[in-house]
């Protein structure tokens, strides 16, 4: 409807929350915000205020709830709950670390929701209660490639967590800043962990992981968190990794060797070129303990034409219709663009949602991409 088509002169458009009175011409004669008011939102029953502008998990935490979350800026997935019934505004675009089978069940971002009605939601609060805060000091830095170095952490005391979850750290010398890594080792009761970190452009963390000196640095370590594991099955299994996306797949493989795990399995491990390969010697280790049938191809996407590389190239997600098996689950760890293109073949090829499982290692400038 045109503006001249209006019924009345003091008919209202209501847009963004700004009520507009209109003139027979069009013309803007004043306007004001609505006042909002705060809205009611019951976690699992409880019921909770929610300012205007505050999320729900800044609501949540401000009331004292133990509200599973993260890193805050919608990247993580952790703070995901199941809103019943009411609506938000979404703060950015969820589609890219919720699965299509979550935004069908009508799941959100606790971190990015802000309530424009009254909402229920119900929420797993049984995770976070496991997730623990412990001290301890660098003990080694190892370059695995240009760009990625192992962290090695001595625990003050041994921390359990499932081989695929991730932890957030703190060092002391990098500032009260901490990021987000997954383990790249099984629970150890030595209390002995490690992580792959890969250097991020403008990383302050990443880039002092990578270049400082750090080793008996004290650290914070809070985890584990993360829904990423080897879930229970004979099916055979699809991994795939991309860049540091490869610690959390070598920590289950290692758990599920340790477990006896003897499900074929295939690993795919994208990377650029052969500077970029790394931790081969403990995929060999892992091919050579495991019971079952495993194969392993690395995929170089930019490798130089006539280098001495006999391997596959092109993108790691063009290798998925070859190793796929009949009935297999897969595991997909590396950026959201892998993933994502990961997933829209696997569901292509008749895997469900549900066997799709997938752990993105998005950056906060990820999530400002995605969101812009």
């Amino acid at each position: 409807m045109s503006i001249s088509n209006l019924p009345g002169r003091a008919d209202a458009i209501y847009d963004k929350g700004v009520r507009k009175y209109l003139d027979r011409n069009g013309v803007t004669m004043f306007s004001m915000f609505a006042k909002k008011e705060p809205k009611t939102a019951y976690i699992n029953g409880q019921p909770v205020t929610v300012n205007p502008k505050e999320t729900l998990l800044q609501a949540a935490l401000r009331e004292g709830i133990n509200f599973p979350y993260s890193c805050r800026v919608g990247g993580c997935a952790t703070c995901k709950c199941k809103l019943e019934e009411g609506k938000v505004k979404e703060l950015t675009e969820t589609g890219y670390i919720l699965s299509d089978e979550d935004l069908d069940q009508g799941y959100i971002l606790a971190c990015q929701s802000v309530p424009k009605t009254d909402i229920k939601i119900e929420v797993d609060l049984s995770a976070q209660a496991h997730v623990r805060t412990v001290a301890g000091r660098v003990i080694g830095q190892e370059k695995l490639t240009h760009d990625i170095t192992r962290l090695a952490l001595q625990l003050d005391e041994a921390l359990l967590y499932k081989p695929g979850q991730y932890a957030n750290i703190s060092v002391e010398s990098v500032g009260e800043m901490s990021r987000s890594y997954s383990f790249a080792t099984p629970s150890s009761p030595d209390g002995q962990v490690s992580f792959f970190v890969r250097q991020v452009p403008g990383g302050y963390f990443s880039t002092a992981i990578n270049e400082r000196e750090l080793v008996g640095q004290s650290i914070s370590l809070e985890g584990p968190m993360g829904d990423f594991w080897l879930r229970p099955g004979t099916e055979p299994m699809l991994l795939i990794a991309g860049g540091s996306g490869l610690a959390p797949i070598i920590a289950l493989l290692q758990g599920a060797i340790a477990d006896g795990v003897s499900r074929p399995a295939t690993l795919l491990f994208g990377a650029r070129e052969q500077r970029d390969l790394y931790a081969l010697e403990e995929i060999q280790a892992i091919q050579q303990s495991w019971q079952g049938e495993f194969h392993f191809e690395p995929v170089l996407s930019e490798e130089a034409e006539g280098s001495s590389w006999q391997g596959a190239r092109g993108f790691v997600t063009e290798k998925i219709e070859q190793q796929l098996k009949d009935g297999a689950h897969a595991y997909l760890c590396g950026p959201p663009v892998m993933i994502d293109a990961a997933t829209d073949i696997l569901r292509g090829l008749g895997v469900e949602g549900k066997d799709i499982h997938a752990d993105r290692f998005t950056t906060q400038q990820d999530v400002v991409s995605a969101a812009s």
